[in-house]
């Protein structure tokens, strides 16, 4: 896991630092607002330790900004403002817990666990990913090698079904019953049709195709190796 911790105090950065280190984490550092945003926006992080009173752009500006690009890592903010008004203004404006100084190492500690903890079922709940191939459940997108890929609602559910059975032969009847909501097979080519319409859409003009037909058996969606 790799943690980003926007701190300008030397002494309390270099505290935290050291003590993330020692607890398994590989740490960045930055010791101003605008060096912290420009980390923060390259991504790579799993979570962030942001103080709020930074020189050059404060913490809650740093979030705002992070949050209006679409940039979602989970952010703990630490502040010697510590009244119920400022823990509200920072969770509005991004933020994902609010710890105010002094604190003990040991309750950062547990609060960037849960952090992480929150993230991980997160992603685990609404994002499937196969080789560079992801789709969002949420906002039902789909996008390969960064690209986005229209599909037409029933496209949408036959990749979502083939990816989450990837690396594993799909058969017509299990399409059948789990994508059309057929309990028979009505000898129909509708299954060969879709698959053919949504091989075309995440498959052509990629060097390589993640959807393969198993001759006599079904379809597989599965990453290169």
């Amino acid at each position: 896991m790799k943690l980003l911790v926007v701190e300008d105090d030397r002494e309390t950065a270099s505290y935290i630092q050291k003590g993330l280190s020692e607890s398994g984490y590989t740490v960045d550092r930055a010791g101003e607002g605008r060096e912290g945003l420009f980390l923060a926006s390259s991504g790579g992080y799993d979570a962030i330790v942001l103080d709020r009173m930074l020189p050059g752009l404060d913490g809650l500006a740093v979030l705002g900004a992070l949050r209006a690009a679409g940039i979602g890592t989970p952010a703990l903010i630490l502040s010697a403002l510590g009244s119920v008004d400022d823990r509200v203004k920072g969770l509005r404006a991004g933020g994902d817990d609010y710890l105010v100084k002094p604190f003990a190492f040991s309750e950062l500690l547990a609060r960037i666990e849960a952090l992480l903890r929150r993230g991980v079922a997160t992603a685990a709940t609404t994002t499937l990913r196969v080789g560079d191939l992801e789709l969002d459940l949420l906002t039902r997108t789909v996008r390969r090698g960064g690209k986005g890929i229209e599909l037409l609602p029933r496209e949408f559910r036959l990749l979502e079904y083939l990816m989450r059975n990837s690396g594993q032969v799909v058969t017509r009847t299990m399409l059948l019953e789990h994508v059309w909501d057929y309990h028979f097979d009505p000898q129909t080519n509708v299954i060969d049709v879709h698959v053919s319409r949504l091989r075309q859409k995440i498959d052509k003009n990629f060097e390589r195709p993640l959807l393969q037909t198993v001759r006599g058996a079904g379809y597989c969606l599965r990453a290169p190796e």
